[in-house]
C-alpha cells in the first residue's frame, strides 16, 4: 500500500483516492460538498504552466484547486 501525501504532490494522470480532508469549517464544508470525501477516486489531468492550480476529475466532472487548497487533501495512489 502506498504511503499518504499531498494532493498537491500529485503529477497530471495520476490516480489516487482520497484519505482526508484535514481543514474544518467554511473550507472544509465547501471542499466536502464538490465530492472531496475520503474514499473518493480522483486523477489529476493538468496544472497551470506555474503549477498553480491543480485540476482534478472526481464523480464525473472536473474541480480546480488552489496549492493551498490542495495541501489540506490527503490521498493515497493507486496502484
Amino acid at each position: 500500500m502506498s504511503e499518504a501525501i499531498s494532493l498537491r504532490q500529485l503529477k497530471p494522470g495520476q490516480k489516487a483516492v482520497v484519505v482526508k480532508v484535514g481543514t474544518a469549517g467554511e473550507l472544509g464544508r465547501r471542499m466536502r460538498d464538490m465530492g472531496l470525501v475520503p474514499g473518493t477516486s480522483l486523477e489529476v489531468i493538468g496544472r497551470a504552466p506555474l503549477k498553480d492550480p491543480v485540476a482534478i476529475k472526481l464523480r464525473g466532472y472536473n474541480l480546480t484547486l488552489r496549492n493551498n487548497e490542495a495541501d489540506y487533501i490527503t490521498v493515497r495512489l493507486e496502484d
